[in-house]
């Protein structure tokens, strides 16, 4: 009954990775800025403990996690969904440092760090900032010598349910339509985590890029539109347009359609055999969601 802390626990993956640790039969103190929120309530109802800190405030942060035994860190990364207003890439570094320094202060005996797939290759290539700001933190990690697991996984498959790819009755993105793009389900990263956690002398030292399918965007376009019952075009945005948002997405885009994330899917299936694969998620959770956010595009759009 080791006490696992969870940084970030109201957020996609903090959820999930709290989730597994209690089905698991941990302790799970689950870090919150508003232990009121809805999010953080339901976490309280499935059994974690809440406690009030900000990954801005490394003191806040040491509290939460004395006397536990491990601690679960991750970070909003910039220009994805739920990301907070204004937060820039420093801000991204600084906290997940801060998260590191106060897991070195309290003695924390394993750290389990979700980083990003890819971040391993910095030394070879230019990577986009989104990654390299993981790798960054990874570094800190490292030169503290924190026992620390780095699971990397590549983009969400939850990203497909929700204005970040949805608009206007199609898939919109700006990846190359007949490019294959690795995507992981969020549940499997509670999986990989409870795993390191359940088996630290297999995980500690160890970083492992997570990817649950390969597909191209034109395929998952139509591998949604038979699982949600509509057709679902896929439609290619112009890079251009990406760079008048900003030339780091641009070049994120770019990296993805050039060289990619990389991971080995059998490898991780290989270490979790129930890896959710893209037509499992559509069955299971994605398709009800991606019909809900449609269905209330469809009703907006009859209002307006």
């Amino acid at each position: 009954m080791k006490t696992i802390v969870v940084v970030g626990a109201t957020g996609l993956q903090g959820r999930v990775v709290t989730a597994h640790l209690l089905a698991g039969g941990r302790r799970v103190r689950a870090v919150t800025r508003d232990p009121d929120a809805p999010a953080a309530r339901a976490l309280a109802q499935a059994g974690a403990e809440l406690v009030r800190a900000e990954m801005d405030d490394l003191a806040s942060l040491v509290t939460a996690a004395e006397g536990a035994y491990g601690l679960f860190s991750v970070q909003p990364t910039v220009g994805s969904p739920g990301t907070p207003a204004g937060f820039s890439a420093e801000d991204e570094v600084r906290w997940g440092r801060n998260v590191a320094d106060a897991a070195h202060a309290a003695g924390v005996r394993h750290l389990v760090y979700a980083s990003l797939a890819g971040a391993g290759r910095h030394d070879t290539e230019k990577l986009p900032v989104n990654t390299v700001n993981k790798w960054r933190i990874e570094q800190h990690i490292t030169r503290l010598g924190l026992p620390a697991t780095f699971l990397r996984p590549v983009s969400f498959m939850e990203n497909y349910t929700g204005g970040y790819y949805l608009r206007d009755g199609a898939l919109a993105t700006a990846f190359d339509p007949d490019v294959p793009q690795q995507i992981m389900a969020v549940d499997d990263v509670g999986v990989f985590a409870a795993l390191a956690f359940d088996r630290p002398g297999e995980w500690i030292g160890r970083a492992v890029d997570l990817a649950g399918d390969e597909l191209t965007p034109r395929r998952t376009a139509a591998a949604i539109s038979a699982a949600i019952g509509r057709p679902l075009p896929y439609v290619r945005i112009p890079i251009e347009e990406i760079a008048r948002i900003g030339e780091d997405f641009a070049y994120a885009y770019t990296w993805l359609n050039e060289r990619g994330y990389r991971a080995d899917v059998a490898f991780a299936r290989a270490l979790h055999p129930g890896l959710t694969n893209l037509d499992t998620w559509l069955r299971r959770t994605g398709a009800a969601q991606i019909s809900a956010f449609l269905a209330a595009q469809d009703t907006a759009e009859r209002a307006g």
